[in-house]
């Protein structure tokens, strides 16, 4: 053999040896805590070799998820997901977390709603998106006895953004709302949509939903004022707040989304993102502060 033959053959066994040596072995999973919880559960996974995950799954959804280290990650059970074991994943191999995680999400939310719990979207804002628009989802609960009668009454909704360390008021509406109402089973099956009929609430300040009389629909409303522009600077989330009084047999959830600027319209390619969404509000004889906020992000 030549000599550089022998010059590359011995570089070809030396990188074979480097590749030998820093091979990562296959991920295991040895615990889950807690093992039951609604969508958006706080999980956390115990095992080895978990260091350079790829993904997690909560059966067919994908999981957002920290790395600790190589014992520990932490990920959030996603929306939609059913009963399942929790696999992780990495170039090395997928394991499994010896029991399923159990979803059990609350009773009172009806079986077809799309959220069940609350959750932030772990892509945050896309680069570029410089406008956010906050927005409502309102239904009726026919399990409740009277359910005709049920309505949310909306006395003012609020969208900041933080900004450089402080908040900055986007919009502040008090008494009027936009909106349509929805296909509800499957969840928003169609962007075909009626007029919202919201009328004067108890109070002349507040807008009334009669959810109760359309409760095959989904009330989806936003705010009453015009989309408006994210200040230039360091942007750390936005937080959405809704003064408003829930009757019997009505809930209610807030979200936000993230848009390219203040004027392009809804169906345009990518314009929109949803920047994610609020637990569920229920009746309340009080009126009560609703609120979703990604400031911060995913809270692992």
């Amino acid at each position: 053999m030549r000599i550089r033959e022998l010059h590359i053959a011995a570089g070809l066994v030396l990188a074979g040896v480097a590749i030998q040596c820093t091979a990562q072995s296959a991920p295991t999973v040895a615990r889950i805590a807690p093992t039951r919880g609604p969508e958006g559960t706080r999980v956390e996974i115990a095992g080895d070799n978990l260091q350079n995950l790829r993904t997690v799954r909560v059966g067919a959804e994908s999981a957002p998820f920290k790395v600790i280290n190589d014992e520990q990650v932490v990920a959030i059970v996603p929306h939609r997901a059913a009963t399942a074991k929790v696999e992780v994943s990495t170039v090395s191999g997928v394991a499994t977390s010896p029991f399923a995680f159990a979803v059990s999400n609350d009773p009172r939310v009806p079986e077809e709603v799309a959220y069940k719990a609350g959750y932030v979207n772990p892509a945050g804002r896309p680069e570029g998106f410089r406008a956010a628009m906050l927005w409502g989802i309102a239904i009726a609960d026919t399990r409740v006895a009277g359910y005709q009668d049920a309505k949310v009454e909306i006395a003012e909704t609020r969208l900041a953004c933080r900004v450089d360390g402080k908040e900055v008021v986007l919009n502040d509406d008090r008494g009027g709302i936009r909106g349509g109402l929805y296909r509800r089973n499957p969840w928003f099956g169609t962007e075909a949509h009626e007029a919202m009929p919201w009328d004067r609430g108890e109070e002349n300040h507040a807008a009334a939903m009669p959810v109760g009389t359309r409760p095959e629909k989904v009330w989806h409303f936003w705010s009453g004022s015009p989309r408006e522009e994210i200040p230039e600077g360091r942007f750390e989330g936005c937080t959405v707040r809704a003064r408003v009084r829930i009757f019997p047999g009505a809930l209610l959830q807030m979200g936000m989304d993230y848009w390219k600027d203040t004027k392009i319209g809804y169906g345009v390619g990518g314009n929109n993102r949803e920047a994610g969404v609020s637990n569920w509000y229920f009746a309340s004889p009080e009126w009560q502060e609703v609120e979703f906020t990604d400031v911060g992000g995913v809270k692992f």
